[in-house]
């Protein structure tokens, strides 16, 4: 494996939920049954002088409004890796629900790479029903629509390679144009899923998490996960507590706010 091409691979969590019931995460979920919390996540691959954000988060303000507790903030966290937000080339935005663009403010420098189906989704007809505008925020669909006309959204259709090592593959289902990370790791080919697969049991037992448009969609993009992976291990869900179990926290002070997936 050439490792100039292989990429350092973080998970920061910025922001938790708790008492979740069944219902709130599966399809057909007992509404009486306990089931997981959620945490919320950004994302680093990072390979030399090479660095690409996945996902911004939400801002603090609307975190609270929604009843989401934030723990560290997102750029706080990556100055903590010694990155910093202000200085990021490249944003990977995986979709533009709240808890994934909230902080596009804090990369000024950055490009940010959008599939064109969730642009037209989040501007389209949809959006005048509740059960797929209630996870978009509409000034933050506006602040990326002036991005666009700033000349610094990168539009791809369908599945893009950004660089050596890292590519965007769309897999639709939670939103008409989601996007996953397949990147390069020493561990061989890691896919952050996003919310392609909120928690490890949503794609383990084909139990689609219940905000979603297109049902079929998202269970067939599970078997997509699989493929882009190398081993089931690779694959990282969008708000799994258990991720922060799994993987050992990314430095000294750092425990509970980011691990090193690779």
């Amino acid at each position: 494996m050439d490792n100039s091409s292989t990429y350092e691979v973080f998970a920061i969590r910025y922001a938790t939920l708790g008492n979740r019931k069944a219902s709130e995460n599966f399809i057909g979920g007992d509404p009486h049954d306990a089931g997981s919390d959620l945490d919320y996540y950004v994302w680093l691959a990072r390979s030399g002088s090479r660095v690409f954000v996945i996902d911004t988060g939400f801002d603090a303000a609307v975190g609270a409004r929604r009843g989401r507790r934030t723990l560290t903030p997102p750029a706080q966290a990556l100055a903590r890796l010694g990155v910093d937000a202000k200085s990021v080339k490249d944003v990977i935005i995986t979709h533009l629900h709240y808890d994934h663009v909230g902080n596009w403010a804090l990369f000024p420098a950055a490009t940010f790479h959008l599939q064109d189906d969730e642009m037209a989704y989040a501007t389209g007809r949809h959006m005048a029903e509740k059960s797929h505008s209630q996870a978009y925020e509409v000034d933050e669909v506006v602040a990326m629509v002036r991005e666009v006309y700033r000349g610094q959204v990168r539009f791809h259709d369908g599945d893009a390679e950004l660089a050596s090592g890292i590519s965007l593959h769309r897999v639709a289902g939670h939103t008409k144009g989601l996007q996953v990370v397949r990147v390069l790791t020493r561990a061989g080919w890691m896919v952050l899923a996003s919310d392609a697969s909120h928690l490890y049991a949503n794609m383990n037992d084909k139990r689609p998490f219940p905000i979603v448009w297109d049902v079929p969609k998202m269970v067939a993009g599970y078997t997509r996960l699989a493929e882009l992976a190398d081993a089931p291990g690779l694959i990282v869900p969008g708000h799994d507590p258990l991720v922060m179990r799994r993987y050992p926290a990314a430095g000294a002070g750092l425990e509970g706010v980011a691990v090193r997936l690779a």
